[in-house]
């Protein structure tokens, strides 16, 4: 452990804002944590680690705790602690898209089980942490080894529609994820558990301050030194952060206390500047692989849609303004169409889907249809005649019956619109295929 009385107070600051960018989503993946495996009288609580926790129903304008929520792929949330033996993931056999990415503590992704990445049959995958050793058991459909010894899964399923019976349709596939420790999975003697840690209670306030850090250094007990952190981390043992538990604000000379707290302000700043330079998803979410040491990048993401997917699994677009150049989108005033041309249709593997939201809250709109996105999956859709696609996107419903098949119900006033291609072809990865202009009616 360092001594930051003998710490030059001139470098403090540099590199107090460097391990605040750095350590931002790991404070905001704990965040999330701490309610949903920690504290059981939260209602968000899952169950605890190795439990998940299924949300089939679909969201509707009455849920407001979610901003531009997903109501194509219901969540299930589990989160996994790796310490005293590996996890295994096992899935059903399923003719409808999934996915189950694994994050680690500072939220890049580990792997995916689902459709895109592993196939749609059934499998069990063993969940190994970094420091894990044994031989891998017979039957298992494949590995993914993790470089934290915490990891979280956001789960998505395809919903097959609103209907109760499609809720029903899919807790029944929800209700086949299983985790199992690895030895209830091979029958045998069960290791010496992890220690319990104190866990820290969330704060909101801890972000701002210096006790960012006490929290930063008890998340890295579970987040071994990886080679491309080790001169950071290295830093950071100078000032007594070193993943022990142990770091003591109140403990810090004045003069180092006070760099920091300037360090942290530095960096608040710099995350505010690049989130307002960020227009789009591309690039945000991936593996350790995809993402490299661009913290920076990763601290937007945690700030703008922690646990959003990356690209080849999810490809998310919309409309800054309309074709005349208006923005935001402002249905109170004006009626809009977007056509699809025949060979121009958003190109997905899996299937595809708008979805309209309010502005300023990014919730979902209340209707008289109790639609709230359309897409290729939505029931009664009519494509054009030349087998092109027009979809409407206004407050009253349209008159005629086509228009009104193809109906977006929107708010009367500002709104935005997020496109959502599950699985996407490499046309939209690489740009080649765009959305096609919003123009007014």
């Amino acid at each position: 452990m360092g001594n930051p009385a003998l710490v030059d107070p001139t470098a403090v600051r540099a590199t107090a804002a460097e391990a605040w960018i750095w350590g931002y989503p790991i404070l905001q993946n704990y965040r999330t944590l701490y309610p949903q495996a920690v504290d059981d009288a939260d209602p968000r609580h899952v169950g605890g680690f190795g439990v998940f926790r299924h949300y089939p129903q679909p969201f509707t304008p009455a849920n407001t705790d979610v901003v531009t929520p997903n109501n194509d792929t219901p969540y299930s949330w589990a989160w996994l602690d790796l310490r005293a033996e590996p996890w295994v993931v096992s899935v059903p056999a399923e003719d409808r898209y999934y996915v189950l990415p694994l994050h680690e503590l500072d939220t890049p992704y580990a792997g995916f089980i689902g459709a895109r990445a592993t196939g749609q049959e059934a499998g069990d995958y063993l969940v190994a942490g970094p420091h894990w050793q044994g031989p891998v058991p017979d039957g298992t459909a494949g590995v993914i080894r993790t470089a934290t010894e915490l990891i979280g899964i956001v789960g998505r399923t395809y919903l097959g529609g609103t209907s109760p019976e499609a809720v029903e349709e899919l807790k029944g596939i929800q209700g086949h994820y299983r985790l199992r420790p690895l030895h209830a999975y091979t029958g045998t003697a069960a290791p010496q558990p992890a220690p319990n840690p104190v866990w820290p209670v969330w704060r909101e306030e801890v972000l701002g301050t210096v006790e960012f850090f006490s929290f930063l250094d008890f998340l890295l007990g579970f987040f071994p030194v990886l080679p491309a952190e080790a001169e950071l981390r290295g830093r950071l043992s100078d000032l007594g952060i070193d993943g022990r538990g142990e770091f003591e604000p109140a403990a810090l000379p004045v003069e180092v206390r006070a760099e920091i707290e300037r360090g942290i302000a530095d960096a608040r700043a710099e995350l505010a500047r690049a989130a307002d330079r960020t227009v789009g998803s591309a690039g945000l979410f991936g593996t350790r692989e995809q993402l490299g040491t661009d913290y920076l990048t990763r601290a937007v993401a945690a700030l703008k849609g922690l646990y959003g997917l990356p690209a080849e699994e999810a490809w998310y677009g919309g409309w800054a303004a309309d074709s005349e150049g208006e923005s935001p989108l402002n249905t109170g005033e004006h009626d809009y169409a977007v056509r699809f041309g025949p060979d121009a249709l958003p190109p997905a593997r899996f299937f595809w889907s708008a979805t309209m939201y309010a502005l300023p809250d990014r919730l979902l709109v209340e209707n008289p249809l109790d639609r709230y996105s359309i897409g290729d999956r939505t029931p009664g859709l009519l494509h054009d005649p030349d087998g092109g696609l027009t979809l409407y996107l206004q407050h009253k419903r349209p008159a005629d019956a086509q228009h009104s098949a193809n109906w977006l119900p929107a708010p009367d006033g500002p709104c935005t619109v997020v496109v959502r291609l599950y699985g996407p072809d490499q046309r939209a990865l690489d740009g080649r295929w765009t959305l096609p202009p919003l123009t007014r009616r």
